[in-house]
């Protein structure tokens, strides 16, 4: 039976399509049956990410309401062998989404899937909280800022009585994805430290992905940044997939490098 993972943020811009990218594609070159699934209705930005936009013909939202198969929407990814994408529609609202139709889609995707990631978009509209409703574990999104914490924080709250297993008098597991992190900026007093925010939030650090030019490259390109081995951010991602599938390893990229003596002599 396929585990639903919602991958969610309290505010946009966090970093969350990409990493709901990143961490759909590293559970499958792991050798997992994953598909990742768009709930972000009207604005659909999951498929370029995945670099499979023009491959979308049938759509989320189509399958829904019973107008294309679910066979006809899903789209293959190029590089993965048992990875696939479930893209939003551009063209409908948020409200074309209901209980009973998300329910369904999900059945049929769970005997086929090991993994279900569902890109939730950002905040509590409507679509957030179809995905937020089915989300047996979360994967809370957020920058070390004040605002994001705080909004993820409210997240965490609707997970904790508004999703389907909190109904049921049962608990959605948490982790917290923290992005976009710069330690020389944390030792400037200009964003929060890894303790701060784990203060505030109070769940499982799951991983620290660095700032890094190698999130926004690799998102131009249309390929998921886990496949760029050599960067910081890919390396992250993958380290934070292996501690989801229960693999021990440290946490990098939270302390500030400190050059070698020949780089403080000759620079770079």
């Amino acid at each position: 039976m396929a585990k639903i993972i919602v991958i969610t943020s309290g505010k946009g811009g966090v970093g969350k399509t990409t990493s709901s990218a990143a961490f759909a594609t590293a559970l499958a070159l792991k050798g997992h049956k994953t598909v990742v699934v768009d709930f972000d209705v009207g604005l659909r930005n999951l498929d370029l990410i995945m670099g499979c936009e023009r491959r979308v013909v049938y759509d989320f939202v189509n399958v829904v309401q019973g107008e294309a198969s679910l066979r006809q929407a899903l789209i293959k990814d190029k590089r993965v062998e048992n990875l696939f994408v479930l893209p939003a529609s551009q063209t409908r609202d948020k409200d074309a989404l209901t209980v009973e139709g998300v329910e369904k889609v999900l059945d049929e995707l769970a005997q086929d899937f090991d993994y279900i990631v569902c890109d939730s978009p950002a905040g509590i509209e409507h679509g957030a909280h179809m995905a937020l409703y089915f989300a047996e574990e979360a994967i809370i999104v957020t920058n070390p800022e004040v605002s994001s914490v705080r909004d993820s924080d409210r997240i965490i709250g609707i997970l904790q009585s508004k999703s389907r297993l909190a109904e049921q008098g049962k608990s959605v597991k948490e982790h917290l994805l923290l992005t976009r992190y710069n330690p020389t900026r944390v030792a400037r007093g200009e964003m929060l430290s890894v303790e701060d925010v784990l203060d505030i939030l109070a769940i499982p650090l799951l991983g620290v992905i660095p700032e890094s030019e190698a999130v926004l490259k690799a998102s131009n390109q249309g390929v998921p940044v886990t496949h760029d081995t050599n960067s910081d951010a890919g390396q992250a991602y993958d380290d934070a997939v292996a501690r989801y599938l229960g693999e021990e390893r440290p946490h990098r990229f939270i302390e500030t490098q400190r050059k070698s003596f020949l780089k403080r002599v000759f620079g770079g």
